[in-house]
């Protein structure tokens, strides 16, 4: 092998090396920024980790909203099919009510109790997150028109 073309073979190499580590720390990056969105049942079907963030979205479950100390709410999300316990200290939505679609951004405790640190309510009569909806529709408890079951 001829020098020019040794000099040629690693700077190749040397181009290959550089974005594989560029896309590895890139990728290592963005992986600390997504958060996934979870119904109730795809929470326990897939065994998410405690401490690890995602979203989670479904129907605040009817007669289970109750106020703590100060600002301290605890409620049910549930797709229909199954339930997650939902802890959230701060001021809710406006829009926030029992049997509407929420999406709630947070992580697990080692109890299985969804910590929130914020709560997203849908923002008028008609509109439900599509995350929710495809949610629903898969548990069965959509109907056509924005109604649930």
């Amino acid at each position: 092998m001829t020098p020019k073309k040794r000099r040629r073979l690693a700077f190749a190499v040397a181009i290959v090396v550089a974005t594989a580590g560029a896309a590895t720390l890139v990728l290592g990056a963005l992986k600390q920024n997504i958060l996934y969105f979870y119904s109730p049942s795809d929470v326990l079907a897939q065994h998410v980790a405690p401490g690890v963030a995602f979203r989670i979205g479904g129907l605040v479950e009817k007669g289970s909203v109750s106020h703590g100390k100060g600002a301290d709410v605890r409620f049910t999300v549930t797709d229909g099919k199954h339930q997650v316990a939902v802890d959230y200290d701060g001021v809710l939505p406006d829009l926030f009510r029992e049997g509407q679609g929420i999406v709630a951004i947070g992580k697990l405790d080692p109890r299985g109790t969804f910590e929130a640190s914020e709560v997203l309510a849908k923002h008028d009569e008609k509109y439900m997150p599509p995350e929710v909806v495809d949610a629903l529709k898969r548990s069965g408890h959509w109907k056509e028109g924005g109604a649930s079951s």
